[in-house]
């Protein structure tokens, strides 16, 4: 009888955001550096006249009902928002443009949901389902928080001190209520 391994095929080993987070560098400085590694802050110079990346067309392209996507609005006010701390230049703008896609999109399923209501009707029976648009908004929403907090892992690990503002992504449900009253 053969024996059978522990080998998983490629499919085991550490998994992406598994473990235990990095503590921001303020905090090691602040316990004293308690591993003893050398500690390495982003010292980012004070740039006048540093301009943004373009964000890709895609993220202001016109939609099937003619509105336009707000995903290049969302790219902007958060690239600003990282610029004027300091940060703008550790984050990707890739990085950023799937952030701002997804919560445009979330954005975009609510306002969906908000006009055709929670329910739908089947394709082929007929009958009542959930709408569809509040799975996809779901799934668009969890996807823009976890790039949310890629982002934020970023500034937290490259600030010297404790950032406590507003950032964009409070805005976001503001946006959300901004759109359903049709502003």
């Amino acid at each position: 009888m053969p024996t059978k391994s522990n080998n998983t095929g490629g499919r085991g080993g550490r998994r992406p955001g598994a473990g235990r987070k990095k503590s921001p560098v303020r905090e090691k400085y602040e316990n004293g550096n308690p591993g003893g590694r050398d500690l390495t802050v982003l010292d980012i110079p004070d740039v006048e006249g540093e301009e943004m990346p373009t964000p890709h067309d895609f993220l202001s392209a016109k939609q099937h009902d003619g509105t336009t996507l707000e995903a290049g609005e969302i790219y902007r006010e958060t690239w600003e928002w990282l610029d004027k701390i300091g940060v703008a230049k550790a984050v990707s703008p890739q990085l950023l443009e799937r952030y701002a896609m997804c919560s445009a999109r979330w954005i975009q399923c609510e306002d969906m949901t908000t006009r055709l209501g929670y329910l739908s009707k089947h394709p082929t029976t007929g009958k009542p389902i959930p709408s569809p648009f509040i799975n996809i908004g779901i799934n668009y929403m969890n996807q823009a928080s976890r790039l949310w907090n890629e982002i934020f892992q970023i500034v937290k690990e490259n600030c010297a001190t404790e950032y406590s503002g507003l950032n964009p992504q409070d805005d976001v449900m503001e946006r959300l209520l901004r759109a359903r009253k049709g502003m």
